[in-house]
């Protein structure tokens, strides 16, 4: 282990405080309301924001705030609404009253009866319990066709011109808006099923019960506005991609011949929830072989480690609601092949290439055409074993191969783009150049989670051994999970006896 990658651990591995805290303390009140004001200016005078927060918890599964409810303030209780008034530039948020059941069951949560504290720690004006969204007191007071009650408003004063809601399914633990639509998709399509998602419904409601009032989507904003992370939200970033790298270093360590993927994930979650993390951002990626490495999002994770072969895990935790995506391809009896090694190894050139080359104020496809022209001098230099994996190669360099990949930040895949103008500080993505060696199944990765900065880059993972020789030597280690041989039951004793006795 490095000296560097030694303190980075060291850090990591402090034990966190043993305080209970029932509600969020890593945003203030101030960055809240500088989001709600962008969202006053995108809105205007006549126009109302109303936002979901997730449903009650179905069973025993941890209550994650969805992405949108948790940037716009900070509150995880379930079953909880916010209104952004953009005629009073006031933001309520609606709570549901303290359930002395549930909290013995399951601890304590932000209620309507915390009103104070609420208001003190996400920057809100106004807290209202629940039951209050319904009713003449509620601003957005129904209308029938008839035109009853239009123009009274409630509290809000006059009535509004448009509401906006989130018209996309809302991302929640382990979820991407992408996946989350194609999933709503395939249930509109079930003869038997035809849902829609929550947002779906909510936005129907909304039309139903106002139906003077223009719904207009409020995902765009939002999104955009996502799409620039602040300072605390890229230490978040930070912090998540930095455990996400110990808990790769430990699968390196724990891989052999005979261990199970399901083992090396294991090894890696455990890194996870040790450093605070205790969700995972999205399920693991550990592929060895090269058909489950050849499927992108392969989950099973059961395959046995053989001699030989290549791991290819992508791997990261939900911190604190924000995750990281990295991934690297190492060999389960430490050494590489000399195609493997060869492939690899310009796969590294080309993620150096471009990676060196990120700074504000330029394109993702400038950068890619800098990065094709530093890599003419890496072809001249490189004797392929087969012509196949010079075309492979080829095609990585022109194509970009997924090197400038999705965002990142509250979701693996976030919301919010980078390619549609020059780069910003405090944009966040994947670079993760791809090859495919398709006549021989086989699919190589890099992948780093990076920010540009005010001058350049940050790698969030710049500790991670990226060498072929580092990562090898890291594989030749000791981790935590050790392929044992069964011990026989009559081997088995149980505490304080001299003999198994069951």
């Amino acid at each position: 282990m490095t000296s560097k990658l030694a303190v980075v651990a060291l850090l990591l591995l402090t034990p966190a405080s043993s305080a209970a805290q029932y509600y969020q303390t890593d945003f203030p009140a101030e960055e809240f309301k500088a989001r709600h004001a962008r969202v006053f200016e995108q809105i205007g005078e006549n126009a109302v924001a109303v936002v979901q927060g997730m449903p009650q918890t179905e069973g025993y599964t941890y209550p994650r705030q969805h992405n949108t409810f948790y940037y716009l303030s900070g509150i995880e209780t379930p079953g909880a609404y916010l209104l952004l008034d953009g005629r009073t530039k006031k933001v309520t948020i609606y709570l549901p009253g303290r359930n002395p059941r549930l909290e013995a069951a399951e601890g304590r949560v932000l209620s309507a009866e915390d009103a104070d504290l609420v208001k003190r720690i996400a920057g809100l004006d106004d807290v209202r319990a629940l039951q209050e969204m319904v009713g003449t007191d509620w601003p957005l007071v129904a209308t029938d066709a008839s035109g009853e009650n239009a123009g009274r408003g409630g509290r809000g004063g006059r009535a509004v011109a448009a509401i906006y809601a989130e018209f996309s399914p809302a991302e929640n633990q382990g979820q991407s808006r992408g996946e989350l639509v194609a999933a709503e998709t395939a249930r509109a399509a079930d003869y038997w099923d035809g849902a829609g998602s929550r947002q779906r419904r909510f936005v129907e409601l909304l039309r139903a019960r106002h139906p003077r009032a223009d719904v207009r989507n409020l995902n765009p904003i939002l999104d955009e506005m996502r799409s620039v992370k602040s300072e605390r939200e890229i230490a978040m970033i930070r912090r998540a991609s930095q455990i996400a790298g110990l808990g790769l270093l430990e699968a390196m360590r724990s891989t052999e011949p005979g261990v199970t993927e399901y083992q090396l994930d294991a090894a890696a979650r455990y890194v996870f929830l040790v450093n605070d993390a205790r969700l995972e951002g999205y399920r693991s990626i550990t592929a060895s072989g090269t058909e489950n490495i050849n499927n992108m999002h392969y989950f099973r994770n059961t395959s046995t480690l053989k001699d030989g072969d290549l791991v290819l895990m992508d791997y990261a935790p939900d911190y604190r609601n924000y995750v990281s995506d990295i991934g690297r391809v190492w060999p389960v009896n430490g050494t590489y092949t000399a195609s493997q090694r060869e492939l690899l190894q310009f796969v590294l050139e080309f993620h150096k290439a471009v990676l060196s080359r990120i700074r504000p104020g330029v394109t993702a496809s400038q950068i890619h055409d800098e990065a094709k022209k530093a890599m003419e001098p890496v072809f001249a230099r490189t004797t392929f074993s087969k012509p196949i994996y010079e075309k492979a190669a080829r095609n990585l360099v022109e194509t970009g191969g997924g090197v400038f990949s999705h965002t990142v930040g509250l979701a693996v895949h976030d919301v919010g783009g980078y390619r549609n103008g020059p780069l910003k500080p405090g944009q966040v993505f994947s670079v993760d150049p791809q090859l495919r060696v398709r006549e021989e199944n086989l699919y190589l990765r890099y992948e780093d989670t990076v920010v540009v900065t005010e001058t350049g880059v940050e790698n969030f993972t710049d500790f991670l051994p990226m060498e072929l020789d580092e990562i090898e030597n890291v594989v030749q280690e000791k981790g935590v999970v050790q392929k044992v041989p069964p011990i026989p039951a009559s081997a088995i004793r149980r505490p304080g006896t001299d003999r198994q006795n069951w």
